[in-house]
C-alpha cells in the first residue's frame, strides 16, 4: 500500500474520533466481559478476538493524537506509531471476526458501544485501502447496479410475474399515494422469492395499498457494512427520494438486519434531515396488522419450533415481542432458545461477514455456538426474520450435518392466512 493511501487512512481514523470514542476508550476497565459475549472468542478461545482488542488501531490514534501523555511519548519516540502493516494485520479482526451484532455492547459494565467503535474503525480501514475484496465488490455493485448481488430490475420483474401467477394477485410497481413502499433485499429476490408472494397475500387480506419501486427496490446497505458513510448515504438517499416522489406514508424494511438498522435508525443522520415518512420493519407492520385485527389466520404449525433473533432487529432495534406475538398466532409448540431475545447469539454472518470469502472457515467454526443452542432444544423447525441470517443458518446447519429446515416468519404467517371464500 502506498504511503499516500496510508496517510489518507490515518487521517480518516483521526477524523472518526469524536467525544463518544474518546469517552469509551477512557472508561474501558479491561474487564474482559466483551470477550465472553463474542462468539468469535468463545468458540476459538483466542484472546485476539476480544472485541476491545479489535479496536487497537483506533485506540492508538486516539492515544497518540488526543491524549497529553500519548502526544508526549510520541514526540519522544517512546510510542510505536500506527503503521500500514498494523492495518493489514487488523483487517481480519475488524472485518472477518465482527458481525456488528452488539452483544459486547450490551454486556459492557461501563456502557461502551463497541459496535459504534468498530464502525468508526472501518471508516479508517476503507480510506486506507484495507477493506475486504468481497465487501468492496458488493458496495460497487450496490452503487452502480443498485444491488450488492448485481440484481437488476428485470430480474425482479421476472419474480413479480411468477408471484402474480402463483397468488393470482397484482403486484403494483411505482404507484403514487399508497400507504406502503415495500423494499427488498437481493437475497429475498434471488434466494427466497416466496417472501414477495407472502407480502402480496398479506397486503391483500389486510386491504392495504402498497407498491414496489423500479428505481429503489433494494434495501441492503453495504456502505454501513464496509464502513463508508458516503456510500451508505447514497444508498439511503435512493430510497428516500423514491418514497418521497411516490408520496408513501411508510417504507417497509425487509427481513434484512442492516437494511432495517440503517434505514430506520441511521438514515436521517446520514442525509442530514428527518424523513417525510415512517420506516417500519415488516415484522413491526405485521404485528400492527395483528393488533388491529387485520391479520386473520387459521390452523397451527404442529412442529416443535424456535425463533432465531436477528441481532439488528432484536438487540439493536428492540423488536423483541412482536415476532413472538405473531408466532403465537400460528404455532402451538414454540420453545425459546437459551439466551433468547436481547441476548441471543448471532448467526455469525452479519455485518458484511457473509460477503467475505476468506472469513468462511472462521464463520463456520463459530456457528458451533448456534449448534449448541439448537441441540439443547431438539426442535423440528427454525424460524427467523432476516434473509441474511437464514442463508447463514442454512449453510451452518449443512456444515454441521444438522437436518433442520429454516423458514421466514413472514412466509409462515402468509401460509396460515384465512383464504377468501
Amino acid at each position: 500500500m502506498s504511503t499516500a493511501t496510508f496517510e489518507r487512512g490515518y487521517a480518516a481514523f483521526k477524523e472518526q474520533i469524536d467525544s463518544p470514542i474518546a469517552a469509551f476508550f477512557n472508561s474501558c476497565v479491561h474487564c474482559g466481559m466483551c470477550a465472553e459475549a463474542c462468539l468469535f472468542y468463545t468458540e476459538t478461545g483466542d484472546p485476539k478476538y476480544t472485541p476491545i482488542h479489535k479496536l487497537e488501531p483506533l485506540r492508538k490514534v486516539w492515544y497518540q493524537e488526543y491524549t497529553l501523555l500519548g502526544r508526549l511519548t510520541s514526540l519522544l519516540g517512546l510510542t510505536e506509531r500506527l503503521t500500514d502493516a498494523d492495518l493489514a494485520e487488523w483487517k481480519h479482526l475488524i472485518y472477518d471476526s465482527c458481525t456488528l451484532c452488539g452483544r459486547c455492547s450490551v454486556v459492557c459494565p461501563v456502557g461502551n458501544d463497541l459496535v459504534y467503535m468498530i464502525r468508526k474503525a472501518r471508516e479508517g480501514m476503507v480510506a486506507a485501502g484495507h477493506s475486504p475484496e468481497g465487501q468492496i465488490g458488493a458496495a460497487k455493485r450496490a452503487v452502480i447496479i443498485g444491488s450488492p448481488m448485481g440484481v437488476q430490475f428485470v430480474t425482479l420483474q421476472a419474480q413479480i410475474k411468477h408471484a402474480e401467477k402463483t397468488t393470482g394477485l397484482t403486484i403494483p410497481i411505482d404507484q403514487t399515494g399508497v400507504e406502503f413502499l415495500v423494499v427488498l433485499s437481493s437475497m429475498e429476490i434471488i434466494n427466497y422469492p416466496e417472501y414477495l408472494e407472502a407480502i402480496a397475500k398479506i397486503m391483500h387480506q389486510a386491504d392495504k395499498t402498497w407498491t414496489l419501486c423500479s428505481s429503489a427496490f433494494e434495501a441492503t446497505n453495504t456502505g454501513i457494512q464496509i464502513g463508508s458513510s458516503d456510500i451508505a448515504r447514497q444508498l439511503v438517499n435512493r430510497i428516500v427520494e423514491a418514497a418521497e416522489n411516490l408520496r408513501v406514508k411508510t417504507v417497509i424494511s425487509p427481513e434484512c438486519g442492516h437494511a432495517y438498522t440503517v434505514l430506520r435508525w441511521e438514515g436521517p443522520n446520514l442525509i442530514g434531515r428527518p424523513y417525510r415518512f415512517k420506516v417500519r420493519h415488516i415484522i413491526e407492520v405485521l404485528d400492527e396488522f395483528r393488533a388491529g385485527g387485520k391479520l386473520k389466520t387459521e390452523g397451527f404449525e404442529e412442529a416443535r419450533l424456535t425463533f432465531h433473533d436477528p441481532c439488528q432487529l432484536v438487540r439493536r432495534g428492540g423488536v423483541i415481542e412482536q415476532p413472538r406475538k405473531l408466532l403465537g398466532m400460528v404455532a402451538r409448540n414454540f420453545v425459546e432458545m437459551e439466551d433468547a431475545g436481547k441476548m441471543n447469539w448471532c448467526c455469525g454472518g452479519g455485518g458484511g461477514v457473509s460477503a467475505i470469502d476468506e472469513a468462511e472457515e472462521l464463520r463456520t467454526k463459530v456457528f458451533n455456538r448456534k449448534k449448541i443452542q439448537l441441540e439443547k432444544l431438539k426442535v423440528d423447525t427454525l424460524v427467523t426474520a432476516c434473509a441474511n441470517c437464514r442463508i447463514i443458518l442454512e449453510e451452518g446447519l449443512e456444515a454441521y450435518e444438522m437436518d433442520l429446515p429454516v423458514v421466514g416468519l413472514t412466509e409462515m404467517i402468509a401460509e396460515h392466512l384465512v383464504e377468501d371464500k
